[in-house]
């Protein structure tokens, strides 16, 4: 006598947070941060793999660059949706237009509530050529399918196809620029590119510019940063955090990660998360 079996009912607790994004073999950025935060704030983080980057520390430290076949990239999409049908997505870096491709069209199958974009647009010793195919790419086909995007400066100037951000006025004009894009929201990150004491970020929802300032810690860039604060507004938004919630709560926790950072061999420091 055959049995029939019933799957057991997804539990919603705790939040599941998902991304995709590539891998990063020394552990500040990439999937590895992603999944660290999504951890650290008590959300059950899984992801789908696009690429490979290691660190050619021979070479100073330029971008070994692997993609995941474009399959391959579906097929994790399709069995991570099928098993725990999440809400909330954060993409990190997808680096060819095959995968943009891809995740774009697994993207928009999906009935997402919040889609949060770390627009990582270049890596180091990318040939220029592709490097532009890439970005455009990923303007035409993912930045419309955003609720959050958070672009650093040079993100931010390349998307809003600006000269230079010199200033936090320069910042929230890109915003705006990005906005008009498609994204919801613009989080625009100042980070230590601006003059002055503080690191300000810009929020842009298409009507009110909030600007978000705390002061600097240093003035080095800090590997993982942007990947940390991505990834904690990813987490809070699936525990029901509103967008501005999720971003004033999302750049403490990347500010004290930076304040706990981590030091290595490699020449740049990481973000740490204590706890």
């Amino acid at each position: 006598m055959s049995e029939t079996t019933t799957p057991p009912t997804t539990s919603t607790s705790p939040a599941r947070a998902y991304v995709i994004a590539g891998s990063e073999a020394t552990g500040g950025a990439g999937i590895q941060a992603d999944l660290r935060t999504f951890q650290a704030l008590g959300a059950y983080g899984f992801g789908t793999l696009t690429c490979i980057v290691s660190f050619d520390p021979a070479n100073n430290w330029a971008h070994r660059f692997v993609p995941v076949d474009p399959q391959v990239i579906a097929d994790q999409i399709e069995v991570g949706l099928a098993c725990h049908a999440p809400e909330v997505v954060k993409i990190g870096m997808l680096g060819t237009p095959a995968t943009i491709d891809t995740v774009a069209t697994s993207i928009a199958a999906h009935p997402w509530r919040h889609v949060v974009l770390d627009p990582v647009l270049i890596c180091k010793g990318q040939e220029p050529g592709a490097a532009l195919d890439t970005d455009n790419a990923l303007r035409e086909r993912i930045l419309p399918l955003a609720t959050v995007i958070t672009p650093n400066v040079f993100e931010a100037r390349t998307l809003a196809g600006m000269d230079a951000i010199e200033s936090v006025d320069d910042l929230a004009e890109a915003a705006r620029r990005i906005h008009a894009l498609g994204p919801q929201y613009v989080l625009a990150k100042g980070g230590v590119e601006l003059p002055g004491p503080d690191a300000v970020d810009v929020l842009f929802d298409g009507e009110r510019t909030i600007v978000l300032t705390t002061p600097k810690i240093g003035e080095e860039r800090v590997s993982g940063a942007g990947c940390t604060v991505a990834a904690a507004v990813t987490a809070l938004l699936a525990q029901g955090a509103s967008v501005e919630e999720a971003v004033r709560a999302a750049k403490g926790v990347v500010t004290q990660g930076i304040r706990d950072r981590l030091s290595s061999a490699a020449p740049f420091d990481a973000v740490h998360l204590v706890g």
